[in-house]
Order: structure tokens, then sequence, then C-alpha cells
């Protein structure tokens, strides 16, 4: 199994934070948090204002969570609302920082596939990885990032464990999104390129956790 494979490895950090306790604040984006009804989440300038106000307020610099979240936010978006059941299951982590904040790369990798999937509510500028590991594939994915991040890229690019070779973006230009990473794992990419469901219906739910490990065992955060 993946996970087993992934727990056996220590890697290089993704981001610059560390992930003690109390350095970071995990926010929910659920039907839980009775604050998502007093945003206006389609407005991404008031959208980013209750992000980073609520880090703010826990005097902390970054947030984080999201994976196998069912959350509220995608209703923000026709983009997840294109089949009869709607995607509201995230298939990645979620953390929330400051733009032009630097993305390393966990572990020697390639590039698979890099877009700029620029609709509204998508991932803006996006690239993903393919790694080798005890002779094992998988891949990982970085969303939401600057457009710097796509320059001089091709496939095949290779990237070495801890090099910088991206940036979070801001909106619009990430996907109209606050500023933040998608950070996701896949198994198998579909024959997709460039792109990768982020987020899943409640019917397919178990099919792309299969496909999505847990990009924390990978990030090791302490809290999710």
């Amino acid at each position: 199994m993946i996970e087993q494979l992934l727990l056996r490895h220590d890697f290089a950090p993704v981001v610059p934070f560390q992930w003690s306790k109390g350095n970071y604040l995990v926010l929910d984006f659920t039907d839980n948090n009775p604050d998502l009804a007093t945003v206006d989440l389609q407005n991404s300038e008031a959208f980013s204002g209750y992000v980073f106000g609520k880090l703010q307020q826990a005097k902390v610099v970054v947030g984080v969570g999201g994976y196998n979240e069912h959350r509220t936010i995608y209703r923000r978006s026709a983009h997840f609302q294109q089949t009869d059941e709607p995607r509201c299951i995230h298939l990645g982590i979620d953390i929330w920082a400051s733009a032009g904040t630097p993305v390393f790369a966990p572990l020697d990798g390639k590039v698979h596939s890099f877009a700029n999937n620029a609709n509204f509510g998508d991932y803006g500028p996006t690239i993903i990885l393919e790694h080798q590991l005890e002779g094992t594939t998988f891949y990982s994915l970085y969303g939401h990032l600057s457009e710097e991040s796509l320059w001089g890229l091709y496939e095949g690019k290779v990237i070495e464990e801890g090099e910088r070779f991206a940036s979070f973006g801001n909106y619009p230009i990430n996907g109209d999104w606050p500023p933040h990473l998608h950070f996701q794992l896949m198994t198998a990419m579909l024959g997709l390129k460039g792109d990768f469901p982020g987020v899943c219906s409640l019917a397919e739910r178990e099919k792309f956790l299969q496909l999505c490990p847990n990009p924390n065992h990978i990030l090791k955060i302490e809290e999710l």
C-alpha cells in the first residue's frame, strides 16, 4: 500500500513552516463552521479577508486543513456543479499563507505536466510532479500557484528534493482564491495532464480516496 510506503520515509518540507502545535491554525470549511454563512464566498477579497483575519486572530501566519473534508465553500463556483451530483469532498490538504510563499519538492521527481487552469474557483497555475519511491510511481499536485511558477517549465524537467520550484499565487491569477497551496497526491493520473480532480462527489468519495492518499503522510502536520 502506498500509505505504508510513504510512512516509512522522511521528506523535505513542502513549505517553510514549522508544524509544531500552536504555530498554525486548522481551518474548517464544512457546514459545521457558522462563520461561512456570514462571508460572501464569491467575493475573493472578502473570502481572503476572512481567512487571513482568522490567522491574525490566532497570531499565526499559516492555516491548514481539508483532506477528506465535506466542504461548503465549493458552492461559490459553478466549476464544482457541472455534474448531477455536485463535488464537495476535498482530496488534498490546503496550506493558507501569503502570496509568494515558496514551494519546495518533498522528494526527487520530474515535471509530469503543468497548466494554467484559469476557471473561477479552479486551480489557476498548476504543476504535477512524478516521483519514484522504492520502485513505486506516484504523483504530487501543486495548485493555486503564481503565474511565474510556470515559467521555464517543460515536461520531464528534473526537480530535486528540497528544490524551490514554485510559489503561492494571489487572486485572481490563482483561480480566484485566498492565497494558499492545494497539495495532493495521486497514485495514477487517469490519462490527465496539468490537471486532476481536487474535489469529488460523495458518490465517488471512496474511489478517489483510494487514488489520492492522505498528503499528510508527507507533510506530517501534527493535528491533521
